[in-house]
């Protein structure tokens, strides 16, 4: 781990105390991700790769080429310097497979180590720890086999309750299988099917999803999103089926280059390997017995950050943290979103778990559009809930935060496009009694925190009575009365006051 010296700050000294950075070299890419926030879940606030390609010439040569060096110490040279300039405190540097297995591999490190970069050498289990740890980060509930598909290697781990448990390294990298493919048809699966069946793995996703980390298969994910019309651009935790998977297959080795670089979010510098990426993952998941994928945007990055972590704050939901961190920065009241989850909840107590998490969620963003212009504030509630940088929640949970947010905000108790697309009607119709609840408790307590403490809502059947101390009646205005009102007609009840 590094400490990277910096200048003296000309910025409160809080604000980059737990500013962190990783430097991910790849056998496909290098990377500096520069992190701050929350340590559950930090935001980023620089991302940047370059495509070196150190593993392109490990199978005929065995070293790194000449090329690659170069692009390599340049990166290397730039992501320094910006990390001194930024005032990142802690500066963790990592290699991979091709620095690990290459002949040459010792002269990225010590280029490292003349500007300053301690480098860790991961081993190939090391690598595979990391992955897991990263797909937990962002979907904590996980239970499968992660695949994390790099550019010298491929990384197989057992996900669940958690916690990685077993785990293996493959010399199947994406920069490899051009080679391995050449030589006859059917060479790449055959070779798969060998190493997961000496290393024990054959038949071990029968019945689980497999979690698909990596630049390759995200843009896999990206090309089957625009081929299917999915509605939103994010492809954390888009799922796609193993029978998907063959089609894709079909479809790139008929597509031109110059069509697939028409694909919305598809990285031109992908396209080279999206076949022989879509070829791998089919005979994964085939040896595996898995019928299923997720994608994960989170991997060996975000799991070195949450390797990091207490056993106390890795339980942390990584969306309700977000959430609340993201309501503390746009909300005008920090303290408001727990409170107004907590006054709505009497209405909802025989929810779920997975729709109070959302409810809860919806609770904490209710106060993100209050900037935006009065017309738009329900459109910006639905912005922030389909666009937000979220993880823990997939396309219909997103969905329902923004029918939440957009009744809570004001707008109609329609369904805006692509909200109808992406959840159906019965939990939209959920997120809208919950978007009323909060409206109302917006309105009463002007978005301030005593007047929640000093009141409840209680349903009794047929009415739903707003409790209120004497000295609060004066707060129920005809604003209060309109929404209170709204909110029991939803609730197929009539609307009272008490004291």
């Amino acid at each position: 781990m590094n400490t990277i010296p910096f200048r003296k700050p000309r910025q409160a000294a809080a604000t980059i105390a737990n500013r962190v950075g990783i430097v991910d070299i790849g056998s496909n890419s290098i990377r500096l991700v520069v992190y701050q926030g929350a340590a559950r879940l930090p935001v980023i606030l620089f991302n940047e790769k370059v495509l070196a390609g150190l593993g392109r010439s490990l199978n005929q040569t065995g070293a790194i080429d000449a090329a690659a060096m170069t692009m390599a110490r340049g990166a290397l040279a730039r992501f320094a310097a910006l990390a001194r300039e930024m005032q990142v405190g802690e500066l963790r540097v990592v290699a991979t497979a091709a620095v690990r297995e290459a002949s040459n591999g010792h002269e990225i490190i010590e280029a490292a180590e003349r500007l300053g970069l301690d480098v860790e050498l991961l081993s190939g289990e090391e690598e595979a720890m990391a992955s897991g740890m990263g797909v937990l980060s962002g979907i904590p509930d996980a239970d499968g086999i992660v695949g994390d598909l790099g550019g010298g290697s491929l990384e197989l781990v057992r996900v669940v309750a958690g916690a990685v448990t077993d785990r293996v390294s493959f010399p199947l990298g994406v920069l490899r299988l051009a080679a391995i493919r050449s030589k006859a048809k059917g060479t790449l699966d055959r070779r798969v099917g060998k190493l997961i069946a000496e290393a024990g793995w054959k038949g071990r996703g029968r019945d689980l999803p497999f979690y698909m980390v990596g630049g390759s298969w995200r843009a896999l994910a990206q090309l089957d999103m625009s081929i299917t019309g999915y509605p939103l651009p994010i492809v954390h935790q888009y799922p796609i089926s193993a029978l998907q998977v063959a089609r894709l297959g079909r479809t790139i080795s008929h597509v031109s280059r110059a069509r697939l670089k028409e694909v919305p979010n598809l990285s031109g510098g992908r396209i080279a390997t999206l076949g022989d990426a879509t070829a791998l993952l089919a005979s994964v998941l085939k040896h595996l017995g898995s019928t299923r994928t997720i994608v994960s945007a989170y991997g060996l990055r975000e799991g070195l950050l949450f390797s990091r972590l207490t056993p106390e704050q890795r339980r942390e939901d990584p969306l309700i943290v977000a959430a609340r961190e993201e309501g503390k920065v746009l909300g005008r009241f920090p303290e408001h979103g727990d409170l107004l989850g907590a006054w709505i909840e009497p209405l909802f107590e025989a929810e779920p778990a997975d729709l109070a998490r959302l409810r809860h969620t919806a609770c904490l963003l209710a106060d993100v559009g209050w900037r935006a212009n009065p017309e738009y504030r329900a459109d910006r509630g639905v912005e922030v809930a389909l666009h937000g940088n979220w993880v823990g929640i997939d396309g219909t949970g997103r969905a329902v935060l923004a029918q939440a947010l957009h009744t809570a905000l004001g707008g109609r108790t329609d369904a805006p496009d692509p909200i109808g697309n992406l959840a159906p009607p019965e939990m939209l119709d959920r997120a809208r009694l919950w978007g009323l609840a909060i409206r109302l408790g917006q309105r009463l307590s002007g978005g301030v925190a005593a007047p929640l403490r000093r009141s409840r809502l209680i349903p009794d059947g047929q009415s739903l009575r707003l409790m209120l101390e004497p000295g609060d009646r004066p707060l129920y205005g005809e604003a209060v009365e309109k929404r209170h009102r709204a909110l029991a007609s939803a609730l197929g009840m009539t609307h009272a006051i008490g004291a």
